[in-house]
């Protein structure tokens, strides 16, 4: 999982990236980029870290140009390496072009042989780059339908072509010297939202909590399929594949990723997420004093589910908010780590008492043995926990680190085998109807579910 932000016509563009890169933390800790053009070439800053430590007031002044591109990372396809950060960049004989991409490939081992065995050099892991070269190599013409703008003759079907030969989940943000192009898989597995400021600059970003922190209006999301072009000649939209799938859009968004402050797939995070919560109380009735939300990804779905069972909420964990999300950390002993760092007990709360837990979901399992063993020394009397999510049984191969089924729990214990590992009173789910009705309460069918049913949409 990734994050990635775009802007065009605007004086400050590298501040502004670095803003809206910093207001999309979450989806990316390891490392973050910027790329910067001028109408006539394009500048990079790349680093390891946290936004905030990568760029400095004086990168950002010497970023110079008023169309840029941002990506936070974490990494999934490729690995933890230094030349895996993100934007790439790419010169040859159609220009140069940077190019940042939140999402996974399912396809980009095969492409990567075959293209090495024709001659392509590969300088990082990243199935990013199997984009690069494709772009560079791809000799087709565009698709019989298409009508291409003026400005857009020489690069756009070398992206169309590229697009043809992928398969899996992109949200792809590409910078050239006076262009700005969004892409987004004909799925839409992955969130990716267009705005618009009060001075005419525009933004793309994964997220809507991007667009909150530059003073920027949401226009739309980008379609599944597109490829939206902005440059001085206004906005254009291409649907170079002529087949049309039926919307995928990652479920486990809702669920984790996403900042409950976004709007994403057209609904709010928080509504559905809390709504989840309302769903799983319906499902479950457990005799309790408190309910205590794991923070911060379980507090709104404990929210709903205090509302719906009518028993008081009480923050019985309390978070320090320096410490990163565990789940995105690169290896399982600093998960292990962070989960004793990141969250305390309040024992005057949890004493002699008998709570439900929420969280967003159990993926491994250590995480929440971890916290019941902590909820159980500061002295609680009963421990059930409830998931507002499903048993994840299946990997992710659309962007989430989940690469075996022997990382995942559910894939290996029943639901009584997990309870007595991770020592809970009692271990309930929120069933998978009951997920997909929560997020579906706006009408916003069309989800992928196989972390949770195995039923990949893309082979």
């Amino acid at each position: 999982m990734c994050g990635v932000f775009g802007v065009f016509n605007n004086t400050a563009a590298s501040h502004m990236t670095f803003l809206g890169l910093h207001a999309l933390q979450h989806r990316g800790q390891e490392s973050a980029g910027i790329a910067v053009s001028d109408g006539y070439d394009i500048n990079l800053k790349l680093g390891e870290g946290l936004v905030t430590r990568i760029f400095k007031q004086e990168d950002l002044n010497e970023l110079k140009g008023d169309t840029a591109i941002g990506h936070v990372r974490y990494s999934t396809s490729g690995g933890s390496d230094p030349k895996n950060i993100q934007p790439f960049f790419a010169h040859f004989y159609g220009g140069s072009f940077a190019i940042a991409h939140n999402g996974n490939l399912v396809n980009a081992e095969q492409i990567r042989k075959d293209l090495e065995k024709n001659g392509a050099i590969f300088r990082s892991t990243s199935d990013t780059e199997v984009f690069v070269h494709l772009i560079a190599k791809a000799k087709e013409p565009p698709p019989s339908h298409i009508m291409l703008h003026k400005n857009d003759a020489d690069f756009l079907p070398l992206v169309f072509s590229a697009m043809s030969k992928v398969k899996g989940a992109y949200s792809l943000l590409i910078l050239r010297e006076k262009q700005l192009i969004a892409v987004r898989d004909p799925y839409g597995f992955r969130p990716l939202v267009l705005g618009k400021n009060r001075t005419g600059s525009y933004f793309v970003a994964s997220e809507t909590c991007a667009l909150d922190i530059i003073d920027a209006e949401y226009l739309r999301d980008i379609k599944p399929g597109e490829v939206l072009v902005i440059d001085d000649a206004g906005m254009r939209s291409y649907f170079p594949l002529d087949h049309a799938d039926k919307p995928k859009k990652c479920i486990f968004e809702f669920v984790y990723f996403a900042r409950p402050d976004s709007l994403i797939f057209r609904d709010w995070v928080y509504e559905i997420r809390k709504e989840m919560g309302r769903t799983l109380a319906k499902e479950y009735t457990v005799d309790a004093d408190y309910v205590v939300p794991v923070l911060d990804s379980g507090l709104i779905a404990a929210m709903g589910y205090s509302e719906q069972s009518g028993i008081p909420l009480e923050i019985g964990l309390i978070r320090n908010h320096y410490v990163g999300r565990s789940f995105i950390q690169p290896k399982q002993e600093i998960r292990d780590l962070s989960v004793r760092l990141k969250l305390n007990p309040v024992r005057q709360v949890i004493q002699g008492k008998r709570l439900i837990v929420i969280d967003d979901s159990l993926v491994r399992g250590t995480t929440s043995k971890k916290i019941v063993s902590m909820l159980r020394s500061a002295g609680a009397k009963e421990i059930h926990l409830l998931l507002s999510s499903p048993p994840v049984i299946s990997p992710c191969y659309y962007g989430i680190d989940t690469p075996t089924k022997e990382e995942l729990i559910a894939a290996n214990k029943s639901i009584e085998e997990i309870r007595d590992y991770i020592g809970a009173d009692s271990l309930y789910y929120l069933s998978l109807e009951g997920m997909i009705s929560s997020a579906n309460k706006h009408k916003q069918k069309g989800f992928c579910t196989a972390c949770f049913d195995g039923n990949y949409p893309v082979l």
